[in-house]
């Protein structure tokens, strides 16, 4: 008798199983998020752009995501957004906060000259304060060096 019923159990159990998978895989289905939303945006448009180390100047390939942005933001002319900037964390925070402003502005800046109304944009710096990625590593330090374009 235990020899049938283990066989009759564990496929029972497969089963189950793979009913649970099937169910959680369809859990986001239609959860796209709507045309003008910050989700939108988030998903569709590359919201940051990086800099070189202790600069603020957009290079050309920011300056395509910038496009990509003040097209999106033309597009859906009734929503603003703020620019926030950040640095790495070497440095004094009184540096970085500078520098955080800096690249904000220069990202806010190409927005205003691809077209982007500047009442529609404010900018923040966070410095160091608010690390994007954690680590002391060099590709964490590039990943921190941004000015991301959240929208409100």
């Amino acid at each position: 008798m235990k020899k049938i019923l283990f066989p009759v159990l564990a496929a029972a159990l497969l089963l189950t199983a793979c009913e649970t998978a099937t169910d959680s895989q369809n859990v986001n289905v239609g959860t796209a998020a709507a045309p003008g939303t910050a989700g939108d945006f988030k998903n569709n448009i590359k919201d940051r752009v990086f800099f070189a180390y202790d600069k603020s100047a957009v290079s050309a390939d920011a300056k395509k995501v910038l496009e990509a942005q003040a097209a999106w933001l033309k597009t859906y002319g009734t929503t603003s957004a703020t620019v926030e900037g950040k640095t790495d964390a070497r440095g004094t925070s009184q540096y970085n906060m500078a520098l955080g402003a800096r690249r904000a502005d220069a990202a806010k800046k190409a927005l205003v000259g691809l077209g982007v109304d500047t009442n529609r944009l404010k900018t923040m710096s966070y410095g160091k304060e608010k690390l994007e990625v954690m680590g002391d590593t060099e590709e964490a330090h590039a990943q921190n060096r941004v000015a991301i374009t959240v929208i409100n």
